[in-house]
């Protein structure tokens, strides 16, 4: 029988296989269990570089998540929508022919129509604005690669389903419609600088 001492068994310590030459193989490979943050080697052509912390890491995936854009892009077409159906309301207002001898509208029925359509405008620019960005950060996510296609199909996506309310032929023009205007805004936007 073969007695080992402790020392021996705290050196004999297997970590990923029972076989000695095959962990002391792994163990090399993988390399080994210290962690070294003090000695990272940054390369500073920029400027300085500070590593993040944890709470800095947990705001950057939550700023890029795919729920934080849509919602964002959500608030953001709604103060468009709004901005715009305020202007829209305010030139083309729905006045009555004062030849008709008709009743005039009073300024709180004015009010409350261009309230109507502000509001009307907002909620299709909140709407669009949340499908397209959701879909473009799912399909971005999926892919794995930030190019044109993904406004292309997120644009092919929105614009379907869009108009596929009005029915398929309707959804399937807009489709195209939508996917064409996302691929001559992204190729504007890339190129442009």
């Amino acid at each position: 029988m073969t007695t080992t001492s402790a020392a021996e068994r705290k050196e004999d310590k297997r970590v990923f296989f029972e076989n000695e030459q095959m962990d002391s193989m792994a163990k090399h490979f993988v390399g080994n269990f210290k962690r070294y943050r003090e000695n990272i080697v940054i390369p500073t052509s920029n400027g300085p570089v500070q590593i993040k912390t944890n709470e800095e890491k947990m705001i950057e995936k939550t700023v890029e998540s795919c729920a934080f854009k849509s919602i964002t892009a959500c608030i953001m077409g709604y103060g468009l929508g709004a901005a715009l159906g305020l202007f829209s309301a305010s030139v083309n207002p729905s006045l009555t022919d004062p030849l008709l001898h008709e009743k005039k509208q009073t300024a709180r029925e004015i009010l409350r129509d261009m309230r109507k359509t502000t509001h009307g405008y907002a909620k299709n620019f909140a709407m669009i604005g949340m499908v397209f960005s959701g879909v473009e950060c799912t399909i971005e996510s999926y892919r794995g690669v930030t190019d044109w296609r993904n406004g292309t199909y997120a644009g092919g996506i929105t614009g379907g389903l869009i108009g596929l309310r009005a029915g398929v032929k309707a959804g399937l023009v807009g489709a195209a419609g939508f996917a064409a205007f996302s691929t001559v805004i992204d190729y504007y936007m890339r190129h442009r600088m």
